[in-house]
């Protein structure tokens, strides 16, 4: 299981790498699976293939993953519309859609438009692989890197956020993944014991609330599983499970997981505690969100935080509720489980 490290930055031991990356990889010699390609609208995203999976990462406008496709389908919310949009202000954060990543806690983060949308820096980092580097953010005191490393064979897409603290004074964050996926699916979610949560879950009501005994018929818990079987009567939910992971059932017959690391001994600083986070409004969209534990980082060093894709195929039900979760896990289990030589 992927797992939370700390590791040292050396700025400039990163600038001369990154130099010599740039000298040694022109733009007509990428690594295996790499390519630059128009998308979207942007004209320097880096693209990832292997096998059935193709992978679209968008350095312009906050360094999102714009398609996680398997044989074409692609899992992730991107409608037409905001094609080219790039942030220009403060008052401009965009419409930003598909693959999200953030970091938190939500509720006392400064605001950080410019990690969040700004432009930043894309380049291959090996075969099937690519990083993505933020600018530095004067209200965070930090600069976020992201990984993304595609299996040769598989759908397995490994994300790495680092958060770098460029500033003079200690700085505590978490890791907050905000992937849009195609909306309208079926969410299913592992429970562990103990929870803080009697029912497993929180749901945010109106007017800061947080409700620990909700009540929603679209909501149930089913072998040790919690199911989310179409949107709740309000749209953000959070779990303190560790079970490491959330499977996401999609209308398109796409099976979307995400795996992730999860220590319960550890403090998780979102309000709640939570280690899970699903906004699942009566639209589009749903937003899973894997969460990381709070992070002391140093001036000049760094954290980091892996979740790990997985795109399969499998045949929604004509009925959200005819869901079975055991057999959900067991094909998630089939996936996690590693690759026979």
């Amino acid at each position: 299981m992927p797992r939370l490290e700390l590791i040292s930055w050396w700025p400039a031991a990163c600038v001369l790498v990154g130099l010599l990356r740039t000298v040694c990889v022109g733009a007509d010699e990428q690594p295996p699976g790499v390519s630059i390609v128009r998308f979207h609208g942007y004209d320097d995203c880096l693209r990832l293939e292997s096998g059935n999976t193709r992978v679209t990462l968008c350095p312009r406008a906050g360094g999102r993953v714009l398609e996680y496709a398997w044989k074409g389908t692609n899992a992730l919310y991107l409608p037409p519309g905001d094609e080219g949009w790039e942030y220009q202000s403060d008052k401009d954060w965009g419409s930003m859609n598909a693959g999200r990543f953030d970091i938190g806690p939500e509720q006392t983060i400064a605001a950080h438009p410019v990690l969040w949308a700004g432009r930043w820096k894309g380049e291959p980092l090996g075969p099937r692989a690519a990083r993505l580097t933020s600018q530095a953010d004067a209200g965070t005191g930090v600069q976020l890197v992201r990984e993304f490393r595609l299996d040769e064979k598989t759908s397995r897409l490994e994300c790495r956020q680092i958060i770098r603290n460029v500033g003079k004074v200690p700085r505590e964050y978490c890791h907050w993944s905000r992937t849009f996926a195609v909306g309208k699916g079926i969410c299913v979610i592992p429970l562990t014991e103990p929870s803080r949560f009697p029912e497993g879950y929180v749901m945010y009501e109106p007017d800061s609330l947080i409700n620990f005994r909700p009540r929603d018929a679209r909501i149930r818990r089913m072998d040790g599983f919690l199911v989310i079987t179409g949107a709740p009567r309000q749209p953000k939910l959070g779990m303190d499970t560790a079970g490491g992971w959330l499977a996401y059932q999609m209308p398109n017959n796409l099976l979307f997981v995400k795996h992730y690391a999860v220590d319960p001994n550890r403090p998780y600083n979102e309000v709640a505690g939570l280690t899970m986070s699903v906004w699942y409004p009566d639209g589009p969209m749903c937003e899973l969100e894997p969460i990381g534990p709070r992070e002391r980082i140093e001036p000049g060093q760094s954290a980091s935080f892996t979740e790990t894709w997985y795109l399969a195929e499998r045949a929604a039900p004509g009925n959200p509720d005819d869901i079975n979760p055991r057999d959900v896990a067991r094909q998630v289990q089939g996936l996690l489980a590693p690759a026979k030589p």
